[in-house]
Parts: C-alpha cells; sequence; structure tokens
C-alpha cells in the first residue's frame, strides 16, 4: 500500500508545482517575486517566468499613469482661497523602491503622490499673493511647482512626468472684490498713462510749433537776403544797360509815364506845359528839351 501512495503523491506534487510554478508578464508590466516578503527577483522581461510555489508574485503597471483632482482649495500669501484643479503624470522608474514605499498598490502610490504634489502647490502658492499668482507667467510656477515635487517623490521610486494646473479660480464671494480692486487699479494705471501721453504730446507739438516757427522764419530771411541781392543785381544791370543811352532811358521812361497816365476816361490832369512831363511830346527829337 504506502508503495502505491508515494508515486501518486509525488505526481500531486508535482502537479501543484506546474500549476502555481509559472507566471507571465506582459510588456506594460513590472513583477516582483518575493519569498516570505523579502525581494528575490524583478521581472521586466515580457514572457513566461518561474516561481516557488510558497513564493509570492506582484505586478505594478510601468507605464505613465495620470491622476486628475479638481476643487482643491489652496490659501495665498494674503490669506486668500484659490480653487486649483491640476493632473499629475507619473511612472515607475524604481521597481524595488516602489515596492517597498508602496506594497506595490497604485491607489495607495497615487495617493502618496497626490498629498506630495499638493504640499509642491500650497508652498508655492503660499509664497505669492493673488495678484501675484493670477499675472505670473504660468509655465514659471507649473516648473516650480513640479521641481518641489519631483525632490519630494523620489522616495516612492517614481518620476513626476508632469504636473498641470489647469484651472485656477475664485470662490464666488471673493472674485466679485478681487475683480473690482484690480479694475480700480488697471483704471488707475491707464489714467496715469493717458496723462503721460498728453503732457509728452504738449510737449512735442510745442517742440515742433517752435522749430515750423524757426523754419519759416530762416525761410523768410533767405527769401529777404536773395531777394535783394536780386534787385540789387538787376539795378547795377539796367544802371550799366541805361549808362550807355541816357537819352534812350530818358525817352523810355517818359513814354512809361505817358502810357500810365494818358488816354484814360475820367481821368483830369493838371500839369503846366513848361514842364518836364510834356518834354517829348513837345519836340521828341533826342538831345533837345
Amino acid at each position: 500500500m504506502p508503495s502505491r501512495v508515494a508515486p501518486i503523491v509525488v505526481v500531486i506534487v508535482a502537479l501543484l508545482i506546474a500549476l502555481t510554478a509559472p507566471f507571465t508578464v506582459n510588456q506594460a508590466q513590472v513583477a516582483i517575486r518575493t519569498e516570505f516578503g523579502a525581494i528575490m527577483g524583478i521581472y521586466t522581461e515580457p514572457g513566461l517566468h518561474w516561481k516557488w510555489p510558497w513564493d509570492q508574485v506582484v505586478k505594478f503597471d510601468r507605464r505613465v499613469l495620470s491622476l486628475s483632482y479638481t476643487g482643491e482649495t489652496f490659501l495665498t500669501n494674503d490669506n486668500r482661497g484659490l480653487i486649483v484643479d491640476f493632473y499629475v503624470k507619473w511612472k515607475v522608474n524604481n521597481a524595488s523602491r516602489y515596492f517597498q514605499a508602496t506594497g506595490g498598490r497604485e491607489d495607495f502610490a497615487g495617493e502618496r503622490i497626490a498629498e506630495i504634489v499638493k504640499d509642491g502647490i500650497k508652498s508655492v502658492v503660499a509664497q505669492r499673493t493673488l495678484e501675484q499668482i493670477v499675472s505670473a507667467d504660468r509655465a514659471a510656477v507649473t516648473e516650480e511647482m513640479i521641481g518641489q515635487a519631483t525632490r519630494n517623490v523620489s522616495g516612492l521610486g517614481v518620476d513626476l512626468v508632469d504636473v498641470r494646473v489647469q484651472r485656477i479660480d475664485l470662490p464666488d464671494d471673493v472674485a466679485t472684490r478681487v475683480y473690482e480692486s484690480m479694475k480700480q487699479n488697471f483704471v488707475k494705471i491707464a489714467s496715469k498713462l493717458r496723462a503721460e501721453g498728453q503732457s509728452a504730446s504738449v510737449r512735442i507739438r510745442a517742440a515742433a510749433e517752435r522749430s515750423r516757427t524757426e523754419i519759416l522764419a530762416d525761410a523768410e530771411r533767405d527769401a529777404l537776403r536773395v531777394r535783394g541781392d536780386g534787385d540789387a543785381a538787376a539795378t547795377q544791370i539796367y544802371a550799366k544797360a541805361y549808362s550807355k543811352n541816357p537819352e534812350f532811358y530818358a525817352l523810355y521812361r517818359s513814354l512809361q509815364a505817358y502810357e500810365r497816365s494818358l488816354g484814360k476816361d475820367g481821368d483830369l490832369l493838371v500839369i503846366s506845359p513848361d514842364g518836364e512831363f510834356f518834354k517829348y511830346l513837345k519836340d521828341p527829337s533826342p538831345g533837345k528839351r
């Protein structure tokens, strides 16, 4: 009888080993094999692997995972509440450390990462006033948040791929006061800029008018000088021309006077017949008076 039982036991044990020893790992997973809580092996290659029947295998995702959080409240430096929506992207970079810190539980790891990221956001927001948060460069604030959180999650064996703030809002009772205050500040800034612009406009117009006056005065002065030079040159030319034949010049001037004075309707001249005016009417011969 015992001789018959032994082969049966061997077959059962072999069957149990065959059923419990193999395990598979796919491309998106990392597996850790433990023996009585101690890590005995880490498997990152996809395919079929083996273990002892008493070993435990824990598998977890090694892809980039995302967590979203909405309606989280943080206080600014001036004790204003901010409602922030954000998301976190992370992945496992150290399987052994991740297993020791979280037991390979994704939900527990997500909670730990969320608390660390919230502390980072809280620290960044608490260092700034509401106005600084609203007017700050979003990329710079996000970089500071992810920098602090990355240092703090390193003990979990994970990498933060991205931390992104999706929305920053104010409670309804605070938003109206804040926006009204900001509106008043912008009105003051606009009034100041407008006043500076008007002052600059007056200065520019005054400078332009002064420049215009100076340019016109210089042009008038130059025109008078040129006109005077032209008149002087014309006088010299006339003098030279008339000095060559003074009698002809006298006749020419008399004819011009006759043209302007005689032969017009309604004109009445009272002139002595012996006067110089009738010299050429009496005797047009040259050289005689």
